[in-house]
């Protein structure tokens, strides 16, 4: 087992509810899995998300811990939280880094694989 072996699990939902296609609105939720398959504690410090609409353009959004928490995930330990993500298409994509601090101080980073952002009936 490497010291630190984190895997980042994504699922999108598109939120009908809270969307509003005739204004070009669409909200997406997204619940993100950490877990620490590593053989030493780590913290997640802060997050980058890379969001991109239809039409190719690109927003960038950083900042400290994720849905407020910083959390300090032990050997096997799993955390789980749900964000959004507003659209002004009915497509997009997201990926990211997880920026995490090793229990010996050292920092690294955890790729966020890319994951769509799709309105129902929207890909074929």
């Amino acid at each position: 087992m490497k010291p630190y072996d984190i895997s980042v699990n994504v699922t999108p939902q598109y939120l009908p509810e809270q969307s509003e296609p005739n204004q070009e609105q669409f909200m997406f939720a997204y619940t993100v899995r950490i877990t620490n398959n590593g053989e030493q504690a780590v913290q997640v410090i802060s997050r980058h998300w890379v969001i991109t609409d239809a039409e190719q353009k690109v927003q960038e959004v950083r900042g400290l811990g994720v849905v407020g928490q910083q959390p300090l995930l032990g050997p096997g330990e799993t955390f789980e939280y749900t964000s959004g993500c507003p659209l002004s298409t009915p497509f997009g994509t997201m990926r990211g880094t997880y920026h995490c601090v090793g229990d010996n101080g050292i920092p690294f980073e955890v790729p966020i694989a890319e994951f769509v952002l799709a309105m129902p009936r929207t890909l074929h």
